[in-house]
């Protein structure tokens, strides 16, 4: 394992902890999105399936337990610990325009057409996008705590440093897999506006500038399309098809 997958997943770990933290200590799940949280816990749990058939290490099967654990736990804080300070009136976006496009395209490209496959090539696509819930009740809001800022720049600070882990992985081992590649630059795009506020802004301010809010509908239909371009051209779809063995955790 490479120094930019450990400290990947160690910032995925953080961002993770953090979140569950900032509920736990506040009492409260206010700016949080609970659909979010949903498609995280439901990515976790058809990519970590193969926990049933196959041991790899025992880093590769505590990190995923605590991944599928963290996540579970902080639906049941959202929905039922602390319900009633959850802001569903903020929380909207329609979860099934995200789920039913990457899941027909998880049926069309995959490495091997098995349902464990199938299932962690879902569970790719679907992390690529499951953070749009989150940043379109940020948008509808205008703002977001200073905790809740942590825990997206920690999430976008590991599917950076996962991106340089792909590219480290080609020249140094030869391995390349076009499905986790491109769903990682679709995920990564949708927070560089985000990176660059917390970085210029620093964590003191909370409030967000017209131009992130205004161009976040614009990013989402672009997310969108390109995932409906994908499912539309068998050209683009026997490129992807080319790609190496899958890609683990």
């Amino acid at each position: 394992m490479n120094i930019f997958r450990l400290t990947g997943d160690l910032s995925h770990l953080a961002a993770i902890i953090i979140l569950l933290l900032k509920i736990w200590k506040t009492r409260s799940c206010a700016g949080i999105s609970g659909k979010s949280q949903i498609l995280f816990a439901l990515l976790f749990t058809t990519r970590y399936l193969d926990l049933l058939t196959s041991f790899i290490s025992l880093y590769n099967t505590t990190m995923k337990v605590i991944y599928i654990g963290c996540a579970y736990a902080t639906v049941y804080l959202i929905y039922t610990k602390f319900k009633a300070t959850y802001d569903g009136n903020h929380d909207t976006f329609r979860v099934e325009f995200l789920v039913v496009p990457v899941g027909g395209l998880a049926f069309l490209v995959n490495h091997d057409f098995s349902p464990l496959e199938i299932l962690w090539t879902f569970s790719i696509y679907l992390e690529s996008v499951a953070i749009l819930p989150q940043l379109f009740m940020i948008s509808k809001t205008g703002e977001a705590e200073t905790i809740t800022t942590h825990y997206l720049f920690f999430l976008g600070l590991y599917r950076a440093l996962y991106l340089i882990n792909w590219i480290w992985r080609f020249y140094f081992e030869g391995f390349f897999d076009m499905i986790a590649i491109v769903a990682g630059v679709v995920q990564t795009i949708l927070y560089c506006d985000f990176f660059y506020l917390y970085v210029t802004k620093g964590e003191s301010s909370c409030s967000l500038p017209t131009y992130f809010l205004s161009t976040f509908g614009a990013k989402c239909d672009a997310v969108v399309s390109f995932y409906s371009l994908l499912l539309q051209s068998p050209k683009l779809l026997q490129k992807v098809l080319k790609s190496n063995a899958p890609f683990t955790l």
